[in-house]
């Protein structure tokens, strides 16, 4: 029995250390670093190298396009600066004189990868690529980058021009959250008509995943010798976004392809954790002084191996509502916090309808506020 018993423990402690290996060899990727996360909690889902500092050649391009992005005025068409076009690598072909948007030139960035473009980018935000580049580094603080360091707008090799997968992974994050990248990203082609020239500009996205994988919505591709192969992409499916980095990988649309199977295969879409279904509002000039609310929809949240992160609910309702109210009207919202990040917004609406009391139909909505101030000091 005693034999019996040591043989089985054996077998355990064999099975567990194998269970142990496995899981970190769950996806071998070509890349000397990479990580895929899930968009929406920022959760690390596979890693390899993920803070190791590296060249990221033109996947820069994603700081350029969202600072311009985030500069505004998109459509007001101005001349481009000759100094833009004085550069080497990928190009949208822009020409001495050219009239672009900044709209134009974003698109010239994400799918060609112009060089040019990121340039012109650059010296209508800064001024010169100095400044620039002092605007790319206080973004990244913002995001909560810490191992990067930008120099040039496209990514051109620089010794101290660097990243890490897990920062690359974090900045696409932030840029993800805003539509309009969104939509430029995962663009396949375009065609341009710019002001200054006679003929149509036709613009190619380098990103062949967009077309290998069905699941693909972007992002960017990068390549410079010291670089080596550079590519980040993101991915929806079943209601979840992850986000995958590689860097100086060889075989990098496979290496993509394979952490997204396997993230994809240990994620899921589950409700948030103890969120609050049953909500009161006070009502001002109701026939009732209550009402009883609740989520417009269950918030949900990406568990990884059946693990969800701890959530944080904020619960915003207005002090109170005037009547009428409908049986669905907006009376506030839920937020749900992943540590400092807002991971989803939930309206909360009304449950039942409440009419006005009798005595406040004729009475305006001025002295329907007022009467409700004077209870609300009086209690």
């Amino acid at each position: 029995m005693k034999k019996f018993i040591c043989g089985a423990a054996a077998l355990l402690i064999a099975f567990c250390l194998f269970a142990d290996v496995f899981a970190v060899e769950t996806v071998s990727v070509s890349a000397k670093a990479a990580v895929i996360i899930d968009a929406q909690t920022g959760a690390v889902i596979f890693a390899k190298n993920e803070n190791t500092k590296l060249p990221m050649a033109s996947t820069t391009k994603i700081m350029t396009t969202l600072l311009l992005l985030e500069s505004g005025d998109l459509d007001s068409e101005f001349v481009i600066d000759d100094a833009a076009l004085l550069t080497e690598g990928s190009s949208m072909n822009l020409l001495q004189g050219d009239t672009v948007t900044k709209r134009e030139l974003c698109y010239g960035m994400m799918l060609p990868s112009g060089n040019d473009a990121a340039n012109a980018s650059a010296l209508k935000l800064a001024g010169d690529y100095g400044s620039f580049a002092e605007m790319m580094n206080k973004r990244a603080y913002s995001i909560g980058i810490k191992n990067t360091n930008f120099v040039t707008p496209s990514g051109l090799h620089d010794k101290d021009h660097y990243s890490t997968a897990y920062d690359m992974a974090l900045l696409t994050r932030e840029a993800l959250k805003n539509d309009l990248f969104r939509e430029i990203c995962s663009t396949k082609s375009i065609k341009l008509s710019l002001e200054s020239r006679e003929s149509d500009k036709y613009l190619t996205n380098t990103n062949k995943l967009l077309t290998k994988y069905k699941y693909c919505i972007g992002v960017k591709t990068g390549f410079t010798d010291e670089a080596g192969r550079c590519l980040v992409s993101a991915a929806e499916k079943d209601g979840i976004t992850l986000i995958a980095v590689t860097l100086n990988a060889p075989d990098d649309w496979n290496d993509h392809i394979k952490m997204y199977d396997y993230a994809f295969g240990v994620t899921k879409k589950c409700p948030v954790d103890g969120y609050t279904d049953f909500f009161e509002a006070d009502v001002a000039g109701g026939v009732q002084s209550k009402i009883k609310c609740k989520p417009a929809e269950i918030p949900m949240c990406t568990s990884v191996n059946g693990s969800m992160p701890e959530i944080t609910e904020r619960i915003h309702i207005k002090r109170f509502i005037y009547a009428p109210v409908k049986s669905g009207d907006k009376v506030g919202y839920a937020e749900y916090l992943c540590g400092d990040d807002v991971i989803a917004e939930i309206d909360i609406v009304a449950e039942q309808d409440c009419g006005y009391a009798a005595s406040e139909v004729k009475t305006s909505l001025y002295d329907r506020l007022i009467n409700r101030l004077k209870e609300l000091f009086k209690n």
